[in-house]
């Protein structure tokens, strides 16, 4: 096996696994109170809203999949959903073709912090004030900004200050954005969480249990002085990546219509484990659907098709190109997503026979019980060479592909990303949680709560009929996509990435290692990853790239010269460029406990004992 750039941690206390040390040290902080995986799992959340704002934030959504001895893992689904006023019409009404990247129109209901709140009433042990001591100190005492987060105020501060002057008060004061090194800071925030802090407090003096005092606090959100913020907020136009001024749709009254909600997972078997993913209002199926598929290949895992090898790449790559087409003309929180069908062992057989020996660049949905596909209007982003790689895959240019997904445009468009968090306590309580959203570059600050909303109705579809059209009331389908494994019925791993489209790419290559050359899970972390842009971005403006696949410059053996001979459009990216996996595990037999994070980036770190 490959020696891992960091150690596999193990033991039988805890493990927290997080895209950023704050997070891993927040919930292993909570472990040592004596809490359980669900209070950890809580505090790394509300910790990164701080430490990665232009990663997350509270104005943004969570999907969380938890698994607890002897009973069958669920999932919490803290996507909202798009409110009353949003429908199809009325973004016609405003000349728009697609929901807007950034700004006001495109907010759901905020979902991840009252989830957190309810994952915490309905399974924690600790209080609200306690779980909040290592948010509350990031946000008052400051933290020093990683040179990521500082490029990211860089590229932003011009809009900011032009369009957004409550984030520039925050992150870029004085009219300089925070530089590397220098601490933020988030007063408004902070008094926020005070704030729910007090609500808690009254609530327990008024003789409340634990877990009703917490419910006060997701009252106070939700029908209190955030949702009258929030109104407040979106009934003031601001600018978007239409390029206008527009007031958001989102009410008080859609706070205070929903709340999170438990729901079974969608889960499949793979070698005798099984795979549990959200459900098809999610993206999650794709790695249920990218297992199936490969299974039916003969050989697969073995031989020439052995992890890291040019055949496995490119069976991997033609298998999520299939199930991304059946994402993006068969998924959504809409009527008639045909589920068992697209999960079927015949249609995963029918689906692989499309895998040749060439690279297809054509977006093939497949036709689940005789229905017929249709897919959304799509933008394609040009030609190989517009899109940023050359028919060489010099890494320069690869690299402008990287960052161009980053970088605002004069509307204030500009990419980020999500975090992710994996706990296992010594009780067998396990919990993999992708937050995102609200992300600083998403939509300006609100002054008095100092975090912006999420913009996730941008991946809902302005076109009647599809699963995945907007409409009020709907779940916009989400890229956040949590695993968690079982074997035997008891839960062995937990692991997930941000990376929207890519998310259950990375994954899938991570549990493949694992499950095919039982490689650790640090090791199946570092392992050279690799990723297709074939398919439609599901961020506005929902571009495509044909046969585009970018791989680090860590493969060896020619796979990249043998795959461009398949005729993939192959791009290579650094040697430690892609993917920010987390993950843990647990051993029943022997209540081993382990965990790893990814090294890339150097934020990410997992925690244990």
């Amino acid at each position: 096996m490959d020696i891992a750039a960091r150690p596999e941690l193990a033991g039988t206390f805890g493990m927290v696994s997080a895209t950023h040390w704050i997070g891993a040290q927040a919930g292993m902080a909570m472990l040592e109170r004596g809490g359980n995986a669900f209070d950890a799992a809580a505090a790394a959340g509300f910790a990164l809203q701080s430490a990665e704002p232009q990663q997350n934030g509270p104005g943004g959504d969570m999907t969380l999949i938890f698994a607890v001895p002897g009973s069958e893992p669920q999932v919490l689904c803290a996507q909202g959903t798009a409110p009353a006023g949003a429908d199809i019409e009325a973004f016609r009404a405003l000349g728009l073709r697609h929901v807007p990247g950034t700004g006001l129109l495109a907010a759901a209901v905020p979902g991840s912090t009252v989830g957190w709140l309810t994952l915490l009433a309905d399974h924690g042990t600790l209080p609200l004030a306690e779980i909040l001591v290592p948010a509350l100190s990031v946000v008052e005492r400051g933290l020093p900004i990683s040179a990521g987060l500082a490029a990211v105020l860089a590229r932003m501060a011009p809009h900011f200050l032009a369009h957004w002057p409550a984030s520039a008060a925050v992150y870029a004061p004085d009219g300089v954005p925070l530089p590397a090194g220098s601490l933020l800071r988030n007063p408004a925030l902070a008094h926020t969480w005070r704030r729910l802090i007090d609500a808690e407090s009254r609530a327990r003096a008024g003789g409340a249990s634990r877990a009703a005092s917490i419910g006060a606090v997701v009252r106070e959100w939700t029908e209190g002085f955030v949702a009258e913020s929030i109104d407040a907020f979106c009934r003031m136009p601001q600018r978007d990546s239409s390029g206008r001024a527009h007031a958001g749709l989102l009410t008080a009254a859609d706070l205070a219509q929903w709340r999170p909600h438990y729901e079974p997972t969608v889960s499949s078997d793979f070698r005798g484990q099984t795979v549990h993913k959200c459900g098809f209002w999610s993206q999650g199926p794709v790695f249920l659907q990218q297992l199936a598929l490969l299974d039916e290949i003969p050989g697969f895992g073995a031989g020439l098709l052995a992890p890291g090898t040019e055949g496995y790449v490119h069976a991997v790559l033609e298998a999520t190109k299939l199930a991304l087409a059946d994402r993006d003309a068969w998924y959504g929180d809409g009527p008639g997503v045909p589920a068992r069908e697209l999960l079927s062992r015949e249609y995963a057989a029918e689906r692989a026979r499309l895998i040749g020996e060439t690279a297809s660049l054509d977006l093939r949905p497949g036709s689940p019980g005789g229905r017929a596909p249709r897919l959304p209007d799509l933008v394609v982003r040009g030609d190989f060479d517009a899109a940023g790689v050359n028919g060489l895959g010099e890494p320069n240019a690869v690299r402008a592909l990287l960052e161009a997904a980053a970088l605002p445009d004069r509307q204030g468009r500009a990419r980020t990303d999500t975090v992710h968090i994996d706990v296992v306590d010594q009780w067998g309580n396990m919990v993999t949680a992708t937050p995102s959203g609200g992300w600083l570059s998403s939509s300006p600050v609100i002054p008095e709560l100092g975090f912006p909303l999420g913009t996730r109705l941008q991946m809902s579809w302005l076109e009647e009929g599809l699963p995945n059209s907007l409409a009020p009331g709907r779940r916009p389908r989400t890229t956040l996509s949590p695993t968690l494994v079982t074997r035997g019925g008891e839960a062995v791993m937990a692991f997930g990435s941000p990376g929207g489209d890519q998310q259950d790419q990375w994954q899938a290559h991570f549990f493949l290692d694992v499950a095919l050359r039982g490689a650790g899970l640090q090791e199946a972390i570092d392992a050279p990853a690799f990723h297709s842009v074939h398919s439609p971005s599901s961020f506005y403006p929902h571009e495509r790239q044909p046969g585009v696949a970018l791989l680090e410059g860590r493969f060896e053996g020619g796979a990249v010269d043998a795959l461009r001979r398949r005729g993939h459009r192959v791009g290579v990216a650094g040697d430690w460029a892609i993917g920010r996996l987390c993950a843990v595990s647990r051993e029943p037999s022997t209540a081993i406990l382990r965990a790893g994070a990814n090294p890339r980036g150097m934020t990410g770190y997992a925690a244990g004992r």
